[in-house]
């Protein structure tokens, strides 16, 4: 179709420096699986392609062969063929259309001639979807003296189908640091699972069939010191991954408000983090929050629901002793609730404070709604933490949804 962008990133000559993870959907696309191939197959990786408006799920009829297509004509293009090297295929977009495989090919020569390094602008504005705006996040690493030793750059699409399981999002991350791809492998999981990150975020609880992210080193620059380069990966990656993680977010599809729940004093850490998502992803909590609705008896219903599903022992402890604070005022605490009419109304303007205007085309402000919730209350001295981010749910959501094939 005439409104499908297809997108190219290579590094200048084929790289063994690389990483990848992707969704643990039952239904996985073709391009996952082709990507799992490459990954196990150690090949080295020519270029990325990726294409939007169709994801290439279990179309009728061979999408993996059309995926293998796509990859092996931008092989062919950037002079690459045969077991030298392997493209990586990438898809995002409406689920169970087949790809319209001929019209892709006769596109791709343009795509590879718009190849360049001066901006990753253009790569992250072309794997967009409904998307509102590019999402594109950079760090240079440097020395104790101050001298660079090199660059991380990353970029991400997704608004919607976002709660990944990764072991509708896609990221690419680009470094000119020279690494053993096992390393790149170990760092980019602490990444993906470090805190505020994108196993930490949910805009409407569903995961994707197409979830990736891709660690690419064109091992331009010298390896780091080996007592110092996992440090140093992880820090960069995990920084990288959160801020796109958090732009995703942002930038869900009718996201009005962002919210930042922390969860403390759990027992353990998936306890935690079970609460955190059981919260961000209550559509009695996140339609409220929507509405300025400091309707807080949605909180402790998520959190005791989830709390009373999964560790049953635990209940009556968090009943008598869990304090929640909605901003910066305590809404609950020693198994009642503390709010009054002073608190509704502070409540409901630190909530249109932290608004956003829906379809904007850069964030307005890095605004939260924050919800603390100590599960031990006054005693925060141990136990397990888990910070989550999600969104709202507004009518936009509702319409971009209802009418997303229209």
């Amino acid at each position: 179709p005439a409104s499908m962008t297809m997108t190219v990133i290579a590094p200048d000559t084929p790289t063994s420096s690389y990483a990848a993870m992707f969704t643990q959907n039952a239904f996985p696309g073709a391009p996952i699986k082709v990507g799992r191939e490459v990954v196990a197959s150690k090949k080295p990786v020519a270029a990325i392609v990726v294409n939007n408006k169709i994801s290439n799920v279990h179309p009728k009829g061979s999408g993996v062969q059309d995926a293998r297509t796509v990859a092996n004509k931008v092989g062919e293009l950037l002079g690459v063929t045969g077991d030298a090297a392997a493209v990586l295929p990438s898809s995002t977009g409406v689920i169970g259309w087949q790809l319209p495989v001929d019209n892709m090919v006769e596109a791709l020569p343009r795509a590879v001639e718009a190849l360049q390094s001066d901006s990753v602008l253009p790569a992250a504005k072309g794997i967009m979807t409904t998307d509102t705006f590019a999402k594109a996040r950079s760090c240079v690493v440097r020395d104790s003296d101050g001298e660079e030793l090199g660059r991380f750059t990353g970029i991400a699409k997704g608004a919607g189908m976002i709660e990944p399981n990764m072991a509708t999002m896609l990221v690419y991350i680009m470094t000119d640091i020279d690494a053993d791809p096992e390393l790149l492998k170990k760092t980019l999981a602490k990444a993906v699972n470090s805190e505020g990150s994108f196993n930490r975020i949910s805009v409407d609880s569903d995961q994707s069939t197409s979830d990736s992210i891709m660690l690419l080193s064109s091992q331009k620059k010298a390896k780091l010191p080996a007592d110092e380069e996992e440090a140093i990966f992880t820090e960069a990656l995990s920084r990288i991954c959160s801020e796109l993680a958090q732009d995703v977010v942002r930038n869900g599809e009718g996201t009005q408000h962002v919210m930042r729940v922390h969860v403390h004093g759990a027992p353990t850490g998936q306890l935690a983090h079970g609460i955190g998502k059981a919260v961000v992803n209550s559509p009695l909590v996140k339609t409220a929050i929507a509405g300025n609705d400091a309707n807080v008896g949605r909180i402790i219903a998520a959190v005791g629901s989830y709390v009373g599903k999964h560790n049953p022992a635990w209940a009556p402890i968090v009943a008598s002793k869990c304090q929640i604070d909605f901003g910066d005022q305590t809404v609950f605490k020693d198994g009642e609730f503390t709010i009054d009419d002073k608190k509704e109304v502070v409540l409901q303007q630190y909530m249109i404070d932290a608004e956003l205007p829906v379809g904007s085309h850069c964030p307005k402000h890095y605004k939260t709604v924050d919800i603390n919730i100590y599960l031990q209350g006054a005693d925060r001295t141990g136990g397990h933490s888990s910070m989550v981010f999600g969104s709202d749910l507004t009518h936009t959501y509702v319409d971009v949804n209802a009418g997303y094939r229209s």
